[in-house]
């Protein structure tokens, strides 16, 4: 089975980490453990979000004046690197030498007149006070917006349109490599009037991005992991329930935050119609039995309606 996992955010940094090397280190590591055990009996090819990092390296390029600041579009591809290494070597570590794995830094197609870039909401980097918010509004031009008791910076976040590598990405994946690709929703590009790309100052959800790359592989099933075992309706009130299996049209029809499971939502939804195959959406820690099917929320056009875990 040719299965895509997106990577959230807390598979590289959780939520009120330091943001160093070392607790990326750590948390790929864990992640690594279970992409290894999927590698064992299916085709695997890794999606991975980079918000905290995209942001650390723009904190440390506007404190070096000399130069204008590198746009996101170039950090976005700083951090693929760096993040493509780390997940290269943890798993490697794990997975027979013989398995070849391989991180292809990603561009994907966006339209420039997207309403998006007359919207920023997509965040990105760590979490700030609304003191610390505030300064960076002001010295740096950032848009800020809440995140639970926190702010943080937001950009433009384009739909993902034609992913440049598709050809190259289904190569390798057909022949057998363990593909790393689309990291951090890929490098936003577009063309221009000479059908020559250039790079745009955006992020890309990774989850649509990632939709778009399982649909571009025919994957039979498409994974994102996060920090919560189901999706859940009435997420955070005393009627919450978790939700075991649901077909794409009623999952639809609930409500959830743009900040956190509904572009996931939305990503697994699209994936669905559009190939006929099978989405879920879990705990990185629980892969294996979300892949399995014993845990985490179904997503399939099999599923008449929604059915709650009891």
């Amino acid at each position: 089975m040719r299965v895509v996992v997106a990577l959230g955010g807390n598979a590289l940094l959780r939520r009120g980490q330091e943001l160093n090397a070392e607790n990326q280190r750590n948390n790929i590591r864990m992640a690594a453990q279970q992409l290894a055990r999927i590698h064992t009996d299916h085709e695997l090819v890794v999606a991975h979000g980079n918000g905290p990092q995209v942001g650390l390296l723009a904190l440390m390029d506007a404190a070096y004046t000399a130069v204008d600041p590198y746009p996101l579009d170039v950090l976005g591809a700083e951090t693929v690197g760096q993040i493509g290494y780390m997940i290269e070597q943890e798993l490697g570590n794990i997975i027979p030498y013989e398995d070849n794995i391989v991180t292809i830094l990603t561009q994907i197609l966006v339209d420039q007149s997207d309403p998006a870039f007359l919207n920023p909401t997509k965040p990105v980097g760590p979490v700030y006070d609304k003191a610390q918010a505030d300064k960076l509004h002001q010295e740096k031009g950032w848009t800020m917006a809440p995140d639970g008791g926190h702010f943080r910076r937001v950009v433009p976040s384009p739909l993902p349109m034609k992913i440049i590598e598709m050809n190259v990405i289904r190569t390798l994946v057909d022949n057998g490599f363990v593909v790393i690709c689309a990291g951090g929703g890929g490098i936003p590009v577009a063309y221009d009037e000479n059908r020559k790309l250039f790079g745009v100052e955006a992020v890309i959800d990774k989850d649509l991005a990632s939709a778009l790359l399982a649909r571009g592989l025919d994957a039979d099933m498409f994974a994102m992991l996060t920090d919560v075992p189901y999706v859940y309706a009435d997420f955070g009130t005393e009627k919450q329930k978790a939700i075991k299996a649901v077909h794409p049209d009623t999952l639809e029809k609930l409500d959830f935050a743009s900040g956190s499971m509904g572009p996931k939502v939305k990503g697994a939804c699209w994936f669905v119609r559009e190939t006929g195959n099978m989405s879920v959406i879990g705990r990185l820690s629980d892969l294996s039995n979300v892949i399995s099917g014993n845990t985490g929320t179904l997503i399939s056009n099999e599923v008449e309606g929604i059915q709650f875990e009891e």
